[in-house]
């Protein structure tokens, strides 16, 4: 007894996978790690943005530790651009979910869902842009001051 997972959207490469009882709940810790890991790969490789948020975030953290940055504020980028990951990657299963259950078809509620998870990504992400710029900027322009 197999499942097969199919998930056929327009601008989204196909992915079929064959899991085994994918309906259990995992037998141990690996496993459940390796379902985990399974899912950021798929939205890594489907979503732009989830690779452009991670690229930010990246460069975001590379910059504090270049600019010195304390460890709490690094580590406040780091959570705030994980929260902006994290919810890109929920972002992806709800449109997977909303998909699955309207196929092709055009219904409000699933636009409204839609529209809500990528909304929930937007607040995230702008709300990592200001954390970043209020601990990044001050150092920034005392360095800039200082070249100048």
């Amino acid at each position: 007894m197999s499942q097969e997972i199919s998930t056929s959207q327009p601008n989204r490469p196909e992915a079929s996978k064959k899991r085994e009882f994918s309906w259990r709940v995992a037998t141990n810790l690996l496993i459940s790690f390796k379902y985990a890991w399974s899912g950021i790969s798929y939205t890594f490789t489907t979503q732009r943005n989830f690779r452009i948020h991670l690229l930010i975030g990246a460069l975001a953290i590379s910059l504090g530790v270049s600019l010195h940055l304390q460890a709490i504020e690094l580590a406040v980028i780091g959570i705030t651009s994980g929260l902006v990951l994290a919810l890109e990657v929920m972002n992806t299963a709800i449109e997977s979910v909303v998909d699955l259950t309207v196929k092709q078809s055009y219904h409000e509620l699933a636009k409204v869902a839609k529209d809500c998870a990528a909304g929930a990504v937007l607040v995230a992400a702008l709300a990592s842009v200001l954390v970043a710029g209020i601990l990044l900027l001050p150092p920034l322009l005392v360095l800039v001051r200082a070249a100048l």
